[in-house]
């Protein structure tokens, strides 16, 4: 049966409407940095200074065999091949719209000099409102420099290399020296993970994206205004490099990068759940792959029989910062188009709309109620229970992550 979408037609002022979205779709089977500061110019060219990243110290054996990193790596599965589906989602740094902005997009906001401003960004997590205060990578174009933001192909490069630090002794987390924690990888296989996942990128391209991250800078603030800053540091802090010429020899040669300080504190805290990272990866779209990694962290109470999570329109144009185009309607077309993936992908069974609209029939509000498939659900407490065994393990130690 096929999915048929439904027009939006205006009502009378205030009215709510229960629509169906759809029912029944069809469940698609499995489918190297030196020096301490870098020099950024502001788009005034008013210079300032940020702290630029450092090569890390070589982890020592223990790092990648702690309890920590343990429970980071240790899945609940039934087979090898389960296991390979899985990684973790992380509870506040997946929440975080912190790459927003297509390559398209930057394209139009820098300037003659190839400055971008840096961006603001408001969300809320838990009910807590936050800021995300982005600063752009400089990134040596030719005989100049160009500024980029992180956006949609660092993002699948992060999550790839998160996947790869599930992988025995390949993650590691030090908790004697720095509380760092981060993954040792090569450049072949982090391109070989991206290729399987249907994300094929060229080793100039992986390279482009490593740097971006390295050099880009991300500060959380909370609360009104400016707020108060809570963490601050780049998306990958430090990082081992190879250079061109081992690379040619070596495509196997080993790097190293350092996660952003609030993955560790995930680590550290068990801060994560397990979820299904090949159906995440395997989402078209960007948006898609958004709203996945949200029901993955909050639907926890997913069941046949349970109340379906619900989303608000607002809440998604908010916090996922992607919808952005200058029509409410094509942004609310973009939505139900991430479900419908979402839908084909195994991952929901029916999606209910409820308008609600203002004068002239305006639509001031879209509130969706997602009811899950069979497999979320198994996977839903497939996750409680890793989760409740790793918190059983801990000593009785305080898991949730720290306000500051």
């Amino acid at each position: 049966m096929g999915w048929n979408p439904v027009e939006l037609q205006p009502k009378k002022n205030n009215q709510k409407h229960c629509i169906p979205f759809f029912h029944g779709f069809p469940n698609k089977s499995s489918l190297s940095t030196q020096g301490h500061y870098l020099m950024v110019r502001k788009a005034s060219k008013a210079p300032t200074t940020i702290p630029s990243t450092s090569s890390p110290p070589s982890p020592n054996a223990d790092a990648f065999r702690c309890r920590q990193i343990d429970l980071f790596q240790t899945f609940l599965c039934n087979t090898k091949d389960e296991k390979e589906r899985l990684s973790n989602a992380l509870d506040l740094w997946d929440c975080i719209p912190r790459y927003s902005v297509s390559r398209q997009e930057m394209n139009k906001r820098r300037n003659s000099d190839g400055i971008l401003p840096i961006l603001n960004i408001p969300f809320e997590y838990k009910g807590q409102r936050y800021i995300a205060k982005i600063q752009p990578a400089m990134i040596e174009d030719g005989d100049g420099f160009i500024h980029y933001y992180p956006s949609a192909n660092e993002e699948l490069v992060e999550d790839a290399l998160r996947k790869i630090s599930a992988l025995q002794n390949q993650g590691f987390f030090d908790g004697e020296r720095d509380k760092s924690s981060g993954v040792t990888f090569s450049l072949y296989g982090l391109r070989e993970e991206l290729a399987a996942r249907k994300h094929t990128r060229s080793y100039q391209e992986i390279v482009l994206s490593l740097e971006i991250m390295r050099k880009s800078h991300i500060e959380i603030r909370s609360g009104e205004g400016r707020g108060e800053s809570l963490v601050a540091a780049n998306y990958l802090p430090a990082m081992a490099a190879v250079s061109k010429s081992k690379l040619a020899e070596d495509p196997y040669a080993r790097w190293i990068a350092q996660f952003h300080p609030l993955v560790t504190r995930c680590i550290d805290h068990v801060a994560y759940r397990q979820y299904n990272y090949a159906v995440m990866m395997s989402l078209p779209t960007q948006l898609a792959r958004w709203l996945h990694k949200q029901l993955a962290v909050k639907f926890t109470f997913a069941g046949m029989m349970a109340n379906p999570f619900e989303m608000r329109y607002s809440t998604i144009k908010r916090d996922s910062a992607l919808l952005n185009r200058g029509r409410e309607r094509d942004n609310i077309r973009d939505v139900e188009e991430a479900m419908r993936q979402l839908a084909h992908s195994g991952v929901l069974r029916d999606v209910q709309k409820e308008l609600i609209t203002a004068e002239r029939g305006r639509i001031s509000e879209v509130i969706y109620r997602l009811y899950p498939t069979a497999e979320f659900v198994r996977e839903v407490k497939a996750a409680n229970k890793r989760l409740q065994t790793a918190n059983n393990k801990t000593s009785g130690e305080s898991k949730e992550l720290p306000k500051s």
